[in-house]
């Protein structure tokens, strides 16, 4: 197993492990940017499969509207300097848990005798090295993960030179693409654009919708908070 799929069972595993508000996503960005504002104007570039593809516009749209944040203005393809392609995936998996089961001294004797127990029933066995309320073992529990995947490349129109790449992935419980990718969008072009060779973590809030929360405030240099769009349809590969 790399050590990249090692990285995304283990947020999985933080995500089953309870209640998570907020999602992480991996970024890893490769980048020879000289370009400015004068100069951001692009076309998105499309494979023959993705040209009549409504789930291919919607994914475009939201990067479109991340984009635009950063001073990209959409043209048509003959007067755009830049080409932006993009590549998305989901792909299943199963991972296993191990999760303590705890002793509880009300139910199976109680320390105080009477109808618990004996004079001291419900706190004999619990002090064996755990305390009275201690885990009395564990038990492997095994759960789906969906682990999501976006690429964005930008390239010199006229040149073909690769100008920035980046990619972003996220695993959940939820197989839908189109739930993860206004996460995997937000979190690909935070503070763009990102210097080459860069691998960080972003966290974005969820919302009690699944969908992202419009406040956060940033971390560490390879740990990052951020706000984020709008929502964006399933088990689909392209590349």
């Amino acid at each position: 197993m790399n050590a990249f799929f090692r990285w995304t069972l283990i947020l999985a595993a933080t995500w089953l492990a309870g209640c998570t508000t907020y999602v992480q996503t991996q970024v890893t960005a490769f980048s020879d940017w000289s370009g400015n504002d004068t100069t951001r104007t692009y076309a998105f570039a499309r494979k023959d499969e993705q040209r009549n593809s409504i789930e291919q516009t919607t994914y475009e749209t939201l990067v479109a509207m991340e984009l635009s944040k950063y001073n990209f203005r959409q043209v048509p393809e003959a007067s755009a300097n830049y080409q932006v392609a993009i590549a998305y995936s989901v792909r299943g998996d199963t991972m296993t848990v191990r999760q303590p089961v705890f002793y509880d001294p009300w139910m199976y004797g109680g320390p105080w005798g009477g109808p618990w127990g004996g004079p001291w029933g419900g706190w004999g066995p619990g002090w064996g090295g755990y305390g009275p309320w201690g885990p009395t073992g564990y038990v492997d529990q095994t759960y789906p993960v969906y682990i999501h995947a976006l690429q964005i490349r930008m390239t010199d129109r006229q040149t073909g030179r690769e100008a920035y790449k980046v990619t972003a992935v996220n695993s959940t419980g939820d197989p839908s693409l189109y739930q993860a990718m206004p996460y995997l969008v937000r979190s690909a072009l935070a503070d763009f654009p990102l210097g080459n060779g860069t691998v960080r973590t972003v966290t974005l809030p969820m919302g009690k919708d699944g969908m992202l929360n419009e406040t956060a405030s940033s971390t560490s240099s390879n740990e990052r908070t951020v706000p984020p769009p709008s929502p964006a349809p399933a088990q689909k590969t392209v590349e």
